[in-house]
């Protein structure tokens, strides 16, 4: 069964697609200076009907199983040493950023796009507690909600102030040993493994230096970013001591703190509007960077993190 965080980023990849797709015609201008309403119309058309197929798409693949309850609330927040509520909020921020550029791209201004793009990401990726309220095996999270809001705030914020993303929402991930002794829980293969298994997330906020401090003397590009992640890592609440009649391995669940430079691809000068649009994709992950690690309590040097 997978989790809440599976078919937030189902519904960010969906969407994604749907959206870009509507907005294909409009890359040769990137912001235009004028509305065009025909482009605002076919961004609005594109993204009710990816939300649409994207509802239908949950009901079939995990909820259409299960027996249909009474709305319920689930408290979930000491769930995962938290790695999900990060994901969430990861989440959210980037369907809110990808709304926002897309009705950008139909000459909105910045603050209309801000608002409806902001508003419209919040309400795709929250939309999803009220299919979990009335499942059995689920329910309404309120720190999921929680989760959401801060994710859209952090993008809302900055584009309102800076007019820019200068601290990024990022994700990175590697592969572990955990999902072997619980594939079902955290993932029987890699795609799944992304979104299941927690113990190889990582999420980063990434600061672009000099946006903030005002030094020339280093790169536009130049991010150092702030990492989250955890491990030991089979159950939610807590480890259980079987699995399918196993007993499994004892692992101490653990809090890891990273801190890493990081390239913001979007201060890399181009004419190229394609390009662009690569480097803003390329800045929803942490590339691989030597980092240092703080786990309980001591500190310790990685050549390469990813």
């Amino acid at each position: 069964m997978l989790n809440t965080l599976s078919k937030s980023i189902f519904l960010l990849f969906i969407l994604s697609f749907l959206v870009r797709t509507e907005c294909r015609s409009q890359m040769n201008e990137l912001y235009p200076d004028s509305l065009h309403k025909n482009r605002l119309r076919a961004v609005a058309i594109g993204g009710a009907a990816g939300y649409g197929i994207t509802m239908v798409g949950l009901y079939q693949l995990w909820y259409k199983d299960f027996e249909r309850t009474s709305f319920h609330f689930f408290d979930d927040s000491r769930d995962w040493l938290q790695m999900d509520k990060v994901g969430h909020a990861y989440s959210a921020y980037l369907l809110s950023d990808l709304t926002y550029t897309s009705l950008r791209m139909t000459g909105l201004s910045n603050e209309k796009a801000v608002l409806y793009g902001s508003l419209s990401g919040w309400l795709a990726v929250t939309s999803i507690e009220f299919f979990d309220a009335h499942y059995d095996g689920w329910g309404f999270s309120m720190a999921d909600v929680a989760a959401n809001t801060l994710g859209t705030a952090l993008f809302a914020a900055q584009q309102l102030t800076y007019k820019e993303q200068r601290i990024l929402f990022k994700y990175s991930f590697r592969r572990t040993t955990y999902a072997q002794y619980r594939p079902g829980t955290l993932g029987s293969n890699f795609i799944e493994e992304m979104t299941k298994d927690y113990n190889g997330q990582s999420y980063w906020l990434s600061a672009n230096i000099k946006s903030f401090t005002g030094w020339n003397f280093l790169p536009d590009w130049l991010n150092i970013a702030a990492g989250y992640s955890a491990t030991g890592l089979l159950g939610g609440s807590e480890n259980p001591e079987f699995s399918n009649g196993t007993r499994l391995p004892v692992y101490e669940r653990e809090r890891q703190f990273y801190l890493s430079p990081d390239i913001d691809f979007t201060k890399i000068p181009t004419k190229h509007k394609g390009v662009k649009v690569l480097f803003k994709l390329l800045n929803t992950v942490k590339i691989p960077a030597p980092a240092l690690r703080l786990q309980s309590g001591n500190v310790r040097f990685l050549g390469i993190y990813h």
